[in-house]
This record gives C-alpha cells, sequence and structure tokens, in this order.
C-alpha cells in the first residue's frame, strides 16, 4: 500500500510517468495486478476492498493462463477459495486492457453467476469491481459506463476488445467465433458434453475451471484427457500449508511445514495430506464435502457407496501385481480350454501359480462372478473368479471389445480351467445373450435364480441373478462389507480402486458414477465398474449354498383311482404283515 501510495503521488506530480507506469502494465501481467488491483473479501472486516497481491503459485497460474489464451485450452481443479475464479477474470482484464480487437466469453451455469450487479460471485462483477478500483489514469482512455458497460457486455472503446457473457445453456456460443471462453465451475453445468460441442470451433482456447463434483460431468471427462491442467490444491497456499505433514510408509508422522502447531494439538496419521487448517475444516464439514472442495477427489466428491480410506487401506494391505498375464486358448468349436499362454498384453490376469501340466490349482473349489457388457469398447466385459476357501481373488479376466457370445464361450473355457467354478452373472441386458450361450455349452455349475427377498429363498430353474435395485444394493453391500471387514482378499489394484466409483442414487438405490451421465457418449450406463461388480457377483457366489431345484421322477405319478393305481394296491396287500427275526437276534 505504501508502495502504491508513492506511485499515485509520483503520477500526480508528474503526469508524464503515467505513461511509464501503462507501458509497465501492459509488458508485465503481474505487475498490472499486484501494483494496481484490488479484489474483494467480505471476511475481511473492516476492510473488506483488498490489494490483489499474487502468492507465487497464483503468479505462475496467470502467466499461464496468458499463455494459454487464443493458443490452446486449459482445465483448472481446484480447492475452493484458492482465487481461481480472480485469477481467471484478472487475466482477461490485462489482454482486453492492453491488446487490441480480441473477444472474450464469459459462461457460468446460471445467468445472475455471469452477470448480476448486487452478486460478488457473478463473472462480470469481478470485472466491474477490478475496473472501477483502477486509478483514473490506468482506466482506458475514452471508457464511458453507460456507453460501454452493458449487460452480459463491456467494451474497451481503446482497443476495441470485448467481454460478452452468457449461462451455459443449450446454445452457449454456437456458431460464435471468440478469442477465449472461459467456463466457471464447469462440474456444475448440467449439458456439459453438448457445450463441450459447441465451443470446440468458436475458439482456440476454452478454460474450465471448477472443483470436482464426482466423475458424472463433462469437466471430469476434460480431466482425463491431455488438456493442460492447474492443479491448484489447497497445500500449495502459503497459509493453508502452515503446519503441512503427512505420514511416512511406516506410518509415523512427516513434517512438511514447521509452522504454528495450536496448544495440544494431535495429528490425524491417515497418510492423507493435513495440516491444522486442513484438521479445522474437516471438523466442520462432511467427508463428501471435503473431498469436493478440498481434496480435489473427484470420486470421493459424489457420496460413495464404499468407503474410500477403507478401499484404499485394503489396496495397500493386499493388492500385488498378478503371478501371471495372458491368454486362455481354447477350442473354438468346443470352447474347452487348452493351454494357457502367456503375453503381457493378455486380457487374463492370475494371481496363482500353474503346475508342471499348466493347470492352476484344483484342489480348490471357486466361484466366479460375470459382468457383461454389449462389447463395443465403451465399458468391459469382465469375468472374475475367487477362491473359496481362502477367499482370496484368483484371476480377471476383462476385455472390452469382446461380443456376449464370444464373452460366453472365453468364460467356459476359464471356468473349465480352474475345474467347472460355480458362476454367477446378471441375467437382464447383454447377459441375456451370454447366459443362454453359456448353457448352450452345456454349462451346469451355474447360479439358479433365487426369490431372495423372500425368506425361503426359494430356488427355481431359470439361471442368473435378476439385478432389481433391491438386489443389487444387497449384493453390493456384501461385498462391501467383505472388503471392508478384511474378509475379501482382492488382489487386484484397478478392480478395488473401480469400488470408489459407485455411488448414492436417488431412491437409496446404488449406482454407477457414469450411469446417469448426459456427457456419456458411450451410452453404456450400468455398464461402468465392470469388475468391481464382477466381483461382488462373485463374492455372492463364495457363499451360495449350490441347490439344484428338485426334479420329478422320470416315472410318472400314479393318479389315485387308475387301474393301474389299483393293481398296485392289491400287490402291497399280498406282502407280509409282519417281518420275521434272523437267527442274529436270538444269539
Amino acid at each position: 500500500m505504501a508502495w502504491r501510495s508513492r506511485v499515485y503521488k509520483r503520477v500526480m506530480d508528474d503526469p508524464d510517468f503515467a505513461s511509464v507506469i501503462v507501458e509497465a502494465c501492459k509488458k508485465d501481467p503481474l505487475f498490472f495486478i499486484n501494483g494496481f488491483a484490488y479484489t474483494y473479501d467480505p471476511r475481511r472486516r473492516p476492510f473488506s476492498k483488498i490489494p490483489l497481491i499474487l502468492y507465487p503459485f497464483q503468479e505462475d497460474a496467470i502467466l499461464k493462463l496468458i499463455r494459454a489464451i487464443n493458443s490452446h485450452d486449459m482445465l483448472i481443479e481446484k480447492t475452493r477459495d484458492m482465487g481461481a475464479s480472480w485469477m481467471c477474470i484478472a487475466a482477461v482484464m490485462h489482454c482486453w486492457m492492453f491488446r487490441k480487437d480480441l473477444s472474450f466469453l464469459l459462461g457460468s451455469r446460471v445467468e445472475n453467476y455471469v452477470d448480476d450487479p448486487g452478486n460478488p460471485k457473478a463473472m462480470f462483477w469481478k470485472v466491474d469491481y477490478l475496473l472501477q478500483n483502477l486509478p483514473a489514469w490506468l482506466q482506458p482512455n475514452g471508457y464511458d459506463r453507460k456507453q460501454h458497460r452493458r449487460k452480459l457486455h463491456i467494451e474497451n472503446p481503446e482497443t476495441g476488445s470485448v467481454i460478452d457473457g452468457e449461462s451455459t445453456n443449450e446454445n452457449f456460443a454456437r456458431g460464435d467465433r471468440r478469442t477465449a471462453i472461459i467456463l466457471d465451475e464447469f462440474a456444475a453445468v448440467e449439458r456439459g458434453e453438448m457445450i463441450l460441442n459447441a465451443t470446440r470451433d468458436a475458439t482456440n482456447c476454452r478454460i474450465f475451471n471448477s472443483t470436482p463434483q464426482g466423475i458424472n460431468n463433462a469437466f471430469y471427462d476434460k480431466a482425463q484427457s491431455n488438456i493442460e491442467k492447474l492443479s491448484l490444491h489447497w497445500s500449495i497456499h502459503p497459509i493453508k500449508a502452515i503446519g503441512l505433514y503427512t505420514t511416512d510408509e511406516q506410518g509415523k508422522l512427516k513434517v512438511l511445514d514447521e509452522g504454528g502447531y495450536p496448544d495440544g494439538y494431535i495429528p490425524i496419521l491417515d497418510g492423507k495430506l493435513r495440516s491444522p487448517w486442513y484438521d479445522n475444516e474437516c471438523e466442520r464439514g462432511t467427508p463428501q464435502e471435503i473431498a469436493q472442495e478440498l481434496d480435489i477427489d473427484y470420486l470421493g466428491s459424489g457420496f460413495q457407496f464404499f468407503n474410500a480410506d477403507l478401499v484404499r487401506e485394503r489396496i495397500r494391505e493386499h493388492a500385488r501385481p498378478p503371478m501371471l498375464v495372458g491368454d486362455l486358448e481354447y477350442d473354438d468349436e468346443t470352447g474347452e480350454p487348452i493351454g494357457f499362454r502367456e503375453n503381457p498384453e493378455g486380457n487374463l490376469k492370475l494371481w496363482c501359480l500353474l503346475d508342471g501340466a499348466g493347470k492352476p490349482p484344483l484342489d480348490h473349489k471357486y466361484s466366479a462372478g460375470a459382468d457383461v457388457s454389449a462389447g463395443t469398447g465403451a465399458s468391459n466385459s469382465a469375468l472374475c473368479g475367487w477362491d473359496r476357501s481362502t477367499l482370496a481373488k484368483t484371476w480377471e479376466y476383462a476385455n472390452p471389445f469382446i461380443r456376449p457370445e464370444a464373452f460366453a464361450k472365453q468364460s467356459y473355457a476359464i471356468l473349465k480351467f480352474f475345474g467347472g467354478a460355480f458362476i454367477v452373472w446378471e441375467s437382464g441386458g447383454p447377459g441375456r445373450q451370454f447366459g443362454s450361450r453359456l448353457m448352450d455349452l452345456g454349462y451346469a455349475n451355474v447360479y439358479l435364480r433365487t426369490r431372495e427377498e423372500a425368506i425361503s429363498k426359494k430356488v427355481s430353474d431359470v439361471p442368473g441373478v435378476a439385478m432389481t435395485k433391491e438386489v443389487k444394493a444387497q449384493i453390493l453391500g456384501a461385498y462391501r462389507t467383505g472388503i471392508e471387514k478384511g474378509a475379501a482378499i482382492n488382489r487386484s489394484k484397478v478392480a478395488l480402486e473401480e469400488t470408489l466409483e459407485y455411488i448414492f442414487g436417488a431412491n437409496d438405490s446404488v449406482v454407477h458414477s457414469r450411469a446417469s451421465s448426459k456427457s456419456d457418449p458411450s451410452g453404456a450406463k450400468s455398464n461402468h465398474g465392470d469388475r468391481a461388480m464382477a466381483d461382488a457377483l462373485a463374492w455372492k457366489g463364495v457363499f451360495e449354498r449350490i441347490v439344484r431345484p428338485r426334479t420329478e421322477s422320470a416315472e410318472p405319478k400314479v393318479p389315485v383311482g387308475c387301474l393301474k393305481w389299483r393293481q398296485q394296491m392289491r400287490e402291497k396287500d399280498k406282502q407280509p404283515k409282519h417281518r420275521e427275526l434272523d437267527s442274529s437276534w436270538q444269539s
């Protein structure tokens, strides 16, 4: 503030000095922002108007943002309260003020978040605040608010550059041409995939700025792409990271910043990055809120069905690389297994060794679960097998490009390879073709549908699970209990990670995070989370009492009163009424 005061006084004493400052601001955006910009923070009473002095991580971000403008897309994933929205607006403002004939478009999910004079959250409110608090000699020559500032529009009469705004509706930016488009809190946009399509040809630079909100949105899709990514995690903030710590490989405290710890402070040793500030925030919010607002945790921000901390603990305890990777060759006509062939790019992973004859351990019984996809590449068809005695996962097959009928033949071979393992699968959708083909091949050791909701659990002669909402929650719930209590020993890291993609849906349902995604171009819906679902079905099979439905006698029952019945009665009357005792009775 003292420096700013001296500069203002110098300009008042020497008006020509203003042109020197303006030129310096034009060449250096950091000089412009640190020297003359103000921000607003209502928590800083009584002085809510404060100089916008950038932290080092913010300076780096500003330079990257300006380099991206008119050049390439960028995604900002962030902890809340890192100043990302102000940085985006400040970068745009610098270009608007000092570069000629640029055109920017600001977008957010509702119009009031784009331009509302009374809402500091609105993007144009920040534009106005930055501009109005610049010294008069730094503002654009000829700028007249009444003339050059309209709703959702601001123009610089000196450079000819403009900034427009629009809510992210289904026609957002369609047919438009822009230097850059800023999409704020993009994870909350409902029509994200449509916005991506509409803006792709409208500009060379789209800046997606948001905290995560699960994986059921286009922001997550972009985050998984090769886009330039700017990750603003709270641990790089100089204030929030005071006293930063974590745990080492032995689970002991590892101090990363020796700054102030409150008296009596007890660190939480759970393997996460923590600080006194972060621990206090955790006390104030739910795990889902912390995952979304602080951790940049896409999965954890979606009300996960499985406990993320316990799943990660099981990954550390149980996950191992497979002992063998390859493919199981089989007779194309009969499906009978021929032999396992090692191949580092193979689809079959084994957590067991084969004997000298190339056979797996056949003194154990196995249970398998199959999650069947359409085979179009959108998601995997998965067959996972578990040892019924050790409760450990033994094999995992996953292939996104195999059709249900072919998957049935491949599964038949794997099941026979493991001694005729018991198999459970979902009978609906692609599972119908899978089940029909498996039965055609003559495979009999299959799950037969029971009335899961009934006390009797009556067994039918219909194979496969009818996956209602209630049955799915029951199957995944039982598997979750096995994982979280450590009873289920799953060696597959990727399969354990997939459990975290299941979330609580509407009406007490359990759904995959992508199941209702409007931004999912595959249309695969519930076919995602394939390994985890196959594991859950196999886990059900581990404890399934294998019961066959009662079959009628080959000889038909004789109706009462018919000739045959009367003959049987006469024969019965001829039988002796009492059986004589043999000689052994006397002795």
